[in-house]
């Protein structure tokens, strides 16, 4: 796995590119017809890490999925969910007929000024805990494809003051009928084992959530004991899987907390900075600049 390349996608322009496509009618969102993808790589293997979330749905698409450590069930069901850093790896077999489907990729600073912003991790199929694609009946499907439809056209339709809400209204519901079908699905198909990568989510999670204040940032001693493996074992996995160290993927969360709190309160930055376990704002100002390259007060008017 060393050897293989890992894609990084930082932008829908840049998955456009990858696919093959035009430049998206949106810098944020694109519904993407799998029939018009024609990859721009040479590999029949490919991994990558994406700072998008992914909403698939397909037909006739061949291959084995994988993310996290765990193969994804995709040859049966019709829809997938990945969230953003999230590791993925496709073996693409030789299409024998044309595949179709789509997919909604969108940003996630699209979502920050929203209430979606909160929620949205709350819909445990976008966890590496799932590991099953969502199967559809005919009528789910129908109701499904007109949502993604909506969103489509309209960005499509010229973007105003009440595109984004429109569309992040779209996203909600079709996010809500998707809990409902995957709630019936587990009735009958049994939920995978978790695996390292979910469980180093679900501690950072529950980090930021609960002892960040009194502890200030968690270490990589911390995580890799939580996890009842050493540090090192830790670090050598998470460069191998998604070329971060133990510390990145803590920044990561931190800046993903961070603009949660920065679009969706009105606490001041040096509040912020407390609540995530800063002694000084200059410091998260600091390393908030260094990760986004702009300050969080700038983050924030952004979406004023």
């Amino acid at each position: 796995m060393s050897n293989r390349k890992l894609y990084t996608i930082d932008t829908v322009a840049e998955f456009h590119r990858i696919c093959g496509l035009s430049q998206p009618q949106h810098p944020m969102i694109s519904l993407v017809d799998y029939s018009q993808v024609e990859y721009q790589i040479e590999e029949s293997e490919i991994s990558w890490v994406q700072e998008l979330y992914f909403m698939g749905f397909k037909r006739d698409i061949q291959g084995k999925l994988h993310y996290g450590q765990s193969q994804y069930d995709f040859d049966g069901g019709l829809m997938c969910f990945i969230a953003p850093r999230q590791l993925v790896r496709m073996i693409i077999d030789k299409y024998d007929t044309k595949p179709s489907g789509f997919l909604l990729a969108f940003h996630p600073d699209f979502i920050w000024n929203t209430p979606l912003a909160k929620t949205i991790h709350n819909y445990k199929f976008f966890g590496y805990d799932v590991n099953e694609a969502l199967f559809l009946s005919e009528k789910e499907e129908e109701t499904l494809i007109g949502l993604f439809k909506g969103i489509e056209r309209e960005y499509q339709s010229g973007i105003d003051a009440f595109t984004q809400n429109i569309i992040i209204s779209q996203i909600e519901v079709i996010l809500n009928y998707c809990e409902r079908f995957y709630q019936r699905q587990f009735i009958t198909r049994k939920k995978s084992n978790h695996q390292i990568l979910d469980k180093l989510e679900h501690i950072l999670e529950d980090y930021f959530k609960n002892e960040v204040i009194n502890k200030g940032l968690p270490t990589a001693n911390y995580i890799a004991e939580s996890l009842n493996i050493s540090t090192n074992y830790l670090g050598s996995l998470l460069k191998s899987l998604t070329g971060q160290t133990t510390q990145q993927h803590i920044h990561e969360k931190l800046i993903q907390k961070a603009k949660e709190k920065l679009s969706t309160t009105e606490l001041s930055v040096s509040e912020i900075a407390y609540e995530l376990g800063f002694e000084h704002s200059q410091s998260f100002s600091k390393l908030f600049k260094a990760k986004t390259d702009i300050s969080p007060l700038e983050f924030r008017k952004s979406f004023n």
